[in-house]
């Protein structure tokens, strides 16, 4: 841990001017969220000079255009202290002074915590603890690209209790990420009490220091320690720096300071002109403005071309492979010719077999151990900056990053998800690996799309669907081998879907995705022993699903049943469901009704409704044949 010494190499004058542009940031703290009505000035206040001294003193950051790829970044983790964000940059006039008073206005893009609707926001941030994981992910691609831009993330004390933040202080540690800059702004109040540590700077460095960090404890109000500790954060490229800065909740106005129960309450009428005359109307007698970086050495991301065909996928009908292995199949052949694929994997390489792009491509596989929030994170800061991550690991433990994935769908962020190992079909290693919430969980975030292959080369052609549509992808992949239902020549769309069996005189279709395709392929032929003709559906595409394919089913058979290897709540089923709604059909869904066990996956599919053998009863009680 080191203590910054004052600041040499800056003049007095401009050091006078940063702290008058501090205290402006915060009287527009005050005013945005006064007129607001609501907002988080407090907590914006604590942080001024932080963000002052950045900003007007070491941030390179082109404001005419925000997408620079040589830009320097900066995160604002702690997102409820946006006021100093907008405020910052109105002063930096990246847009009028006068736009602050839209601040949390309906249509406006200052809102309440930021959003990249701000061209000059990279990635929405306000759910606490992930500022640290995205700004990671935003490193890498600097040392991807070979850039030397910086990335700037600061944090709020309160936060740095969410466990997100240490898996990303660990990994960044581990990978040495010289170009990582930290900010801790410990303003030692949360919003209902003090924080764990509340004013105790040691410990955090302490901490911090064990992980492997560069650690400086500074008075986050002193203007000459607050820029003395940036430049030797940025000197230091041995690995990631932290600084600690001890700061006052609310500094500058005399009766909010290191005040409890203010934490996000504007202040308002007479307190409020009480507050700006202790402030009074700084005036800038210096400009300041925020310097634009030059092009320096890097590629800048110019190798970043998207490919529009990767090489098509070489099965036979009727080989055994399971989805897993083809989906790192496609997603090799993906990257060989698309510079902007990444892979991401949490510790899990050997199953989801990602270790077959991690030999082909090293330099573009991170591996980030068993931290799926952190992964996420590290994925959302990639996606942002123009690369297209794939996050690999098991349907089941994406579930503990759905914070992660929600957010970073607020941002509209690029990134692909492989859940493997879905569903009762997991077999012998038992519920705790079986995801069977994994559709509800990514049909629910906006503007996603989820699809589910059912064989080897669907799969593949899914990967490079994936990698074309611009937005979040979900890819739920199978444990067991399955039989390669498809063709080179077979065509996928997302929307799509494939009708594998029909006639004129089809009784009921039968709607499955994934393991199950199969499963209802065996239940059809069952049935045609009996003399039922049966439709089935290979819904592939869940969201968006190709309901038009199915209402034509519906209309021409009277009955529909769905069949997913999936809790009943928010899967096939129910997309399916509301896709025939008001329309007279008869229904019925089949999925996991009751809470799986250990088991082969025969047994389980069997003993849980979904296998070949239920599914054939189900359609016979249907249409009432005994």
């Amino acid at each position: 841990m080191q203590r910054p010494e004052v600041a040499s190499n800056v003049s007095s004058q401009h050091i006078r001017a940063l702290q008058t542009v501090t205290n402006r940031l915060r009287r527009h703290s005050l005013m945005c969220t006064n007129r607001a009505g609501s907002g988080h000035p407090t907590s914006a206040m604590s942080c001024a000079e932080l963000v002052a001294a950045l900003f007007f003193h070491y941030l390179r950051f082109d404001l005419k255009n925000p997408q620079n790829p040589y830009n320097d970044r900066f995160v604002l983790s702690k997102g409820h202290a946006s006021p100093i964000l907008w405020s910052v940059l109105a002063e930096a006039g990246a847009f009028p002074l006068e736009a602050l008073i839209s601040y949390r206005q309906f249509g406006s893009d200052l809102e309440g915590h930021p959003t990249p609707r701000s061209p000059w926001v990279d990635a929405a941030t306000g759910s606490l603890g992930q500022g640290l994981s995205i700004g990671l992910g935003m490193a890498f691609r600097s040392r991807l690209d070979h850039l030397d831009s910086r990335i700037f993330v600061l944090l709020g004390d309160g936060e740095t209790a969410e466990g997100n933040v240490w898996e990303a202080v660990a990994l960044a540690a581990h990978y040495q990420l010289g170009n990582l800059i930290g900010i801790v702004d410990v303003n030692r109040l949360g919003q209902t009490e003090a924080t764990m540590y509340g004013h105790d700077v040691e410990s955090y460095a302490r901490r911090l220091g064990a992980f492997g960090w560069q650690t400086q404890v500074i008075d986050g109000h002193n203007m000459e320690e607050v820029l003395r500790a940036y430049q030797t954060a940025i000197d230091y490229t041995a690995g990631p720096s932290m600084i600690i800065a001890k700061t006052v909740k609310g500094k500058g106005v005399s009766f909010l300071e290191d005040q409890n129960g203010r934490h996000g309450k504007p202040v308002t009428g007479e307190e409020f002109e009480k507050a700006l005359a202790e402030i009074g109307d700084p005036q800038l007698q210096e400009s300041l403005s925020v310097a634009a970086p030059a092009i320096r050495t890097g590629d800048g991301g110019q190798t970043m071309s998207l490919a529009d065909e990767i090489e098509p996928p070489h099965y036979e009908k009727g080989d055994q492979v399971p989805t897993r292995k083809a989906y790192v199949a496609g997603l090799t052949k993906l990257g060989k010719v698309n510079a902007r694929v990444i892979t991401l994997d949490a510790e899990l390489k050997n199953s989801t077999y990602t270790e077959d792009f991690l030999r082909e491509m090293p330099e573009r596989f991170l591996e980030c151990y068993i931290a799926e929030q952190n992964m996420v994170g590290m994925a959302h800061g990639l996606s942002v900056l123009g690369k297209i991550p794939f996050c690999s690991t098991f349907a089941s433990f994406l579930s503990r990053a759905y914070d992660q994935i929600r957010m970073a769908a607020t941002s509209g962020a690029n990134i692909k998800y492989a859940g493997s190992h879905a569903g009762v079909s997991v077999g012998e290693d038992g519920p705790s690996q079986m995801g069977l919430e994994d559709l509800a969980m990514f049909r629910a975030v906006h503007s996603s799309t989820t699809l589910y292959p059912s064989d080897a080369v669907g799969t593949e052609r899914m990967v490079a669907l994936a990698a074309g549509h611009e937005g979040m992808v979900y890819l739920r992949l199978t444990r067991p081998k399955t039989s390669v239902l498809y063709s080179a020549a077979d065509t996928f769309a997302i929307g799509g879907s494939h009708t594998l069996r029909s006639s004129a005189g089809d009784k009921v279709a039968i709607v499955a995705a994934g393991i199950t395709v199969h499963e209802a392929l065996k239940a059809a032929r069952l049935l045609e022993r009996d003399g039922i003709a049966a439709r089935v559906i290979d819904a592939y595409s869940i969201k968006p699903l190709d309901a038009a394919t199915i209402r034509r089913a519906a209309e021409e058979t009277g009955a529909v049943i769905t069949v997913e290897d999936h809790y009943p709540e928010g899967g096939l089923g129910d997309a399916v469901l509301n896709a025939l709604a008001g329309r007279a059909v008869i229904t019925r869904k089949l999925a996991v009704n009751t809470l799986p066990r250990s088991g082969t996956p025969e047994i389980l599919m069997e003993q849980y409704g979904i296998s070949a053998v239920s599914i054939v009863a189900a359609v016979k009680e249907m249409i009432g044949v005994g």
